[in-house]
């Protein structure tokens, strides 16, 4: 996940990662019902790849927005 953010992933990227998340899930709790898998990841607090990069992106667009430094408004696609 690691300056993930910085890539424009579409949802066909997004759900391959949360896929990956979801079956890790499935074999640790020995089930392949997904709506366990959703109970057991919201109950543990752990949020699916799409979620955190979603955050990350909307963190870093905040960011640029109120940057003043010349470097932040001449690379800062408007």
């Amino acid at each position: 996940m690691y300056g993930l953010e910085a890539c424009p992933l579409v949802k066909w990227d997004l759900s391959s990662l949360d896929f990956v998340i979801n079956r890790f899930f499935m074999k640790l709790f020995r089930t392949n019902n997904i709506d366990v898998v959703k109970c057991c990841q919201y109950y543990f607090g752990f949020d699916l790849p799409s979620a955190i990069w979603l955050k990350r992106v909307q963190k870093n667009e905040a960011k640029f927005k109120e940057c003043d430094n010349l470097f932040c408004k001449l690379t800062v696609c408007k």
